[in-house]
């Protein structure tokens, strides 16, 4: 009744402001929704708690007040596309060159983050079913290290098993050991997803990469330069990789690429989906 009360609530603000009435802000004292932006010029972004765990977005066009209430959709809870930002007064300030300016800055601090995520190239040993539950496979995966890591996926609707052996895959190696029903998973297998979510494709490393090579967002150049993976604890505390997931697509000839700008890399070439163009990657 409160969800309905609320999301009631927020439409009828939303159809004010529409009408010109009132302000953002005024949507946001209205109810617990939230303001999601993009990069793009036009767009302002504000976020906050999602309604029974399903992130609603509300996009603002600066340039030309249409408001649009659409779903965030993607692999991995609790995304939060402003945990890296700038501000309210930043967003909102300047002309067009300020406003591409700070697009710029935005996309640079999107892309330092990302290539503070540990990813590296990984390579299925086996995997199986998981005991306790339907919707999960067990892998063991080669990640570069002396052990292979234990990792759950929730795969099963989408990948059939025997695809899963002894393919090469691109692994998030710095997230937090999660128990998954018994099992305790250390890392994810990162993949695309098309806009229903029918289709998953697990992104797959350049012919040439072996596992534990780290993966970059970049030029070839970059490589040089990239910092140390964050800990665990900072991934979580500053919440990096729901910074970056947001930004994470791949483009019209299925590479995988942050921002539109930044390919995703090992040193033998770019990271891609076998056929998903313009899809999700989490």
């Amino acid at each position: 009744m409160a969800t309905a009360t609320a999301t009631a609530t927020m439409a009828a603000t939303a159809a004010k402001l529409i009408k010109g009435v009132g302000s953002p802000q005024m949507l946001l004292s209205s109810s617990k929704l939230a303001f999601s932006f993009s990069c793009f010029p036009i767009i302002i972004h504000k976020k906050k708690k999602p309604i029974n765990n399903i992130p609603v977005l509300i996009s603002f066009s600066a340039a030309r007040h249409n408001y649009h209430l659409h779903h965030s959709f993607c692999t991995t809870a609790n995304v939060n596309a402003d945990a890296i930002s700038t501000s309210d007064s930043e967003s909102q300030s300047g002309g067009g060159d300020a406003n591409s300016d700070d697009i710029g800055n935005s996309m640079s601090k999107i892309k330092d983050a990302g290539n503070l995520l540990d990813i590296r190239v990984g390579r299925i040993i086996k995997a199986w079913r998981h005991e306790e539950a339907d919707s999960l496979y067990v892998e063991q995966v080669d990640v570069g290290e002396a052990e292979p890591r234990i990792i759950c996926s929730g795969l099963v609707k989408y990948i059939p098993l025997d695809h899963l052996q002894h393919r090469d895959v691109v692994v998030l190696a710095n997230l937090k050991p999660r128990n998954m029903r018994g099992v305790k998973s250390n890392g994810m297998l990162m993949a695309a997803s098309d806009a229903s979510h029918e289709n998953v494709e697990l992104l797959h490393p350049p012919d040439g990469s072996i596992p534990g090579d780290r993966i970059w967002f970049g030029s070839p150049d970059d490589q040089t330069n990239l910092p140390d993976p964050a800990s665990p604890n900072q991934i979580q505390k500053k919440k990096i990789w729901e910074s970056v997931q947001p930004h994470l697509k791949t483009d019209d000839s299925s590479m995988a690429i942050l921002g539109g700008e930044h390919f995703m890399r090992t040193s033998a070439g770019v990271v891609a989906s076998k056929s998903l163009n313009n899809a999700n990657i989490s």
